[in-house]
């Protein structure tokens, strides 16, 4: 989401401005001598999936902006590593806001890659040097290859683009279904009720990609985006065995500082006794490898 707003009353420690994540380095060479799937932060909601041979690149920005704000932190692989590691990704995309559909980014990546978008955002895709661009709308599933699905799932969020008008396509939260790891991608909501909805008819999630992100001030962010508190209870809510926070560390988009998010998540694991092991926060390149 760009829509910027610095008008809080929260005063930030300087513990609490300048924390951000680290940024590991040589992350192709590291890549390559990790066997197996694997989940790489490549930072903002951009990710790297590797299971069984295929690779899934979520919301891909490698972009210095996001349309206005600026990056407080590089991102993990640049664009031309990923197109010398990876052939063609499948692409997931969750809505229509520069920080998660960038034009630049999506046009440089492989035209043979696959996307998958929400409903009404295939035509503006595919004018990106992607012509094989699906669209789907909420709750449809769409079998890929075999032991292969992927779901569409509605969040509470809005779209608006230049060119597009507002709420011209939907956003929208993606289950991708394999043999051995079940994956949920939240990006942009609100807390509502279809977290609740998901994790009952879709039981045994495994890793929940749960935005934490541009929630202050309340008043104004309440609706479109969670607080951490939020997160995980929707975290809870869908049954997912493991808690992945997305989004921060990356650009200035809510009052809080661009980092503040893992920090309070931190906290809040700390203060509420909660099992760290079904928490991970995450380094800008860091390799999870995903255990089958």
């Amino acid at each position: 989401m760009i829509l910027t707003t610095k008008t809080s009353k929260n005063h930030y420690t300087r513990e609490e401005r300048d924390f951000l994540p680290s940024v590991l380095p040589q992350t192709p060479a590291r890549i390559q001598k990790t066997q197996g799937d694997f989940i790489l932060w490549i930072g903002h909601n951009t990710f790297l999936i590797r299971t069984k041979e295929q690779y899934w690149l979520t919301d891909p920005i490698f972009s210095k902006r996001a349309l206005l704000p600026k990056r407080k932190t590089p991102p993990a692989l640049t664009l031309a590593e990923v197109n010398t590691l990876v052939n063609a990704p499948n692409i997931i995309i969750s809505h229509n806001h520069y920080d998660h559909l960038d034009r630049r980014s999506i046009k440089g990546l492989p035209k043979a890659s696959r996307v998958f978008v929400p409903k009404g955002l295939a035509a503006v895709v595919k004018k990106m040097n992607k012509p094989h661009t699906l669209e789907m709308d909420w709750w449809e599933e769409k079998i890929l290859s075999p032991g292969i699905k992927l779901v569409c799932l509605p969040t509470q969020h809005w779209s608006m683009r230049i060119n597009q008008g507002r709420n011209k396509s939907l956003w929208a939260a993606w289950l991708l279904i394999t043999p051995m790891t079940t994956f949920y991608f939240g990006g942009d909501t609100g807390y509502f009720k279809g977290f609740k909805e998901t994790g009952k008819k879709y039981p045994g999630i495994d890793y929940a990609f749960m935005a934490t992100t541009a929630y202050r001030p309340r008043w104004f962010m309440h609706y479109q985006h969670m607080n951490i508190a939020e997160a995980v209870k929707g975290f809870r809510e869908l049954g997912a065995k493991v808690f992945i926070p997305t989004q921060w560390g990356t650009f200035h988009l809510g009052s809080e500082p661009a980092g503040f998010p893992g920090l309070e998540l931190q906290r809040f694991i700390q203060t509420r006794n909660l099992d760290l092991s079904r928490f991970k926060i995450l380094n800008i390149g860091e390799i999870l490898t995903i255990d089958s």
